[in-house]
């Protein structure tokens, strides 16, 4: 068995994944935020019967060596799909647009691929992806077309782009175990921020540049679910700590209703613990990578949300292969990934635990 490290308390058993998506589980096109829509205390009561495991991990995307696992897409993940599948929820950041079409941005790093990365992410128990990163408009608006287009042909839910913000900054909403969840995507680097927002009349992405829209949508969210993720792209590349970019609006998300923040970008591990009530995890490496980029470490966190007391939360440290795939490891390598992760927490402004006594899910 891998070795887990627990971040907060002690956690339960996952339980098993359902073979199928919940009915209540959909896309939400909620009303267009707007400033003032709102705060988490107006969010809905939810009965949890059960606990309810989420996971997250960080970036992955399919070119040069990665791009061959695509043979066999439903094995493109490996073994780690077992670690993937067994939470009830699980999300990570697709970095690429999924286009044959479009003309290269004028920047250094282009990624593109197939519909086919839509069925390998399925296959290794992933339910959802974030899309608001620097690299899903790498072949324009031509290229973002396609990209939703296959998303929606895939029917597999994605957020944080769109045909106009409203879109972009929608919610995914679902009920596991009568827990309602948001998720919301967002991406906070500058590099053509301005011409890739999504706007009123402009497909594109969820980008913190539009801070006031990205915290009216934590908050319109917060109305409509009593836990909200925000998965945010965001951070200095290779770079451990979190950036001032980071530690600016971590509060701003939390303060606008934010229940956990996930983060992704940097290339390397970034610290996790609790921001008042609001647990946050400021990045989550690479995951499935097409190169070496500053560092191989990687992993999956799990959260377990609880019916009456603060979530908890373990890592399952990996590593990513010569093939591009995340490799659980076992054990001195994996208690010392264990240790290596822990410490990463000096640097960011968090604690072990909440601050405050936490409200649980219930």
């Amino acid at each position: 068995m891998p070795l887990i490290l627990v971040l907060a308390g002690c956690s339960a058993a996952a339980p098993s994944r359902p073979a199928h998506p919940s009915p209540s589980t959909s896309p939400a096109t909620s009303a267009d935020p707007s400033p003032g829509s709102g705060s988490g205390s107006a969010a809905p009561r939810t009965v949890a019967s059960h606990t309810v495991t989420l996971a997250f991990a960080g970036d992955v995307n399919f070119a040069s060596r990665t791009a061959r696992l695509l043979k066999h897409p439903r094995a493109a993940f490996g073994p780690i799909r077992s670690v993937l599948g067994a939470a009830d929820f699980t999300a990570v950041n697709l970095e690429t647009a999924v286009t044959t079409r479009g003309i290269p941005q004028p920047k250094q790093f282009h990624f593109r691929t197939t519909g086919k990365a839509f069925t390998a992410v399925r296959a290794a128990g992933i339910d959802l992806v974030t899309m608001a990163n620097n690299h899903v408009l790498d072949y324009g608006r031509v290229g973002l077309h396609d990209t939703i287009a296959a998303a929606r042909h895939a029917r597999f839910p994605y957020v944080g782009i769109g045909r106009n913000a409203r879109a972009a900054w929608a919610p995914y909403v679902t009920t596991i175990h009568g827990v309602r969840i948001a998720v919301i995507g967002v991406s906070q680097v500058t590099e053509l921020a301005s011409s890739w927002v999504a706007t009123r009349t402009r497909s594109g992405e969820a980008n913190a540049i539009n801070v006031r829209r990205t915290l009216a949508a934590v908050r319109a969210a917060r109305k409509r679910a009593s836990v909200v993720i925000v998965f945010m792209h965001w951070g200095t590349e290779g770079q451990s700590c979190p950036d001032s970019g980071q530690l600016s609006l971590a509060p701003r998300l939390a303060a606008a209703g934010a229940t956990i923040i996930v983060g992704a970008h940097a290339h390397v591990l970034q610290g996790s613990g609790w921001l008042g009530r609001t647990f946050v995890a400021y990045g989550m490496g690479n995951f499935l990578w097409w190169e070496h980029s500053y560092s191989t470490a990687t992993g999956v966190l799990q959260l377990t949300l609880h019916p009456h007391r603060p979530l908890t939360a373990r890592f399952v440290p990996a590593v990513v292969s010569a093939t591009g795939q995340p490799v659980v490891l076992h054990g001195p390598r994996a208690r010392r990934a264990a240790r290596a992760y822990a410490r990463l927490r000096g640097c960011t402004n968090l604690t072990a635990r909440p601050t405050t006594p936490g409200r649980g899910t219930g």
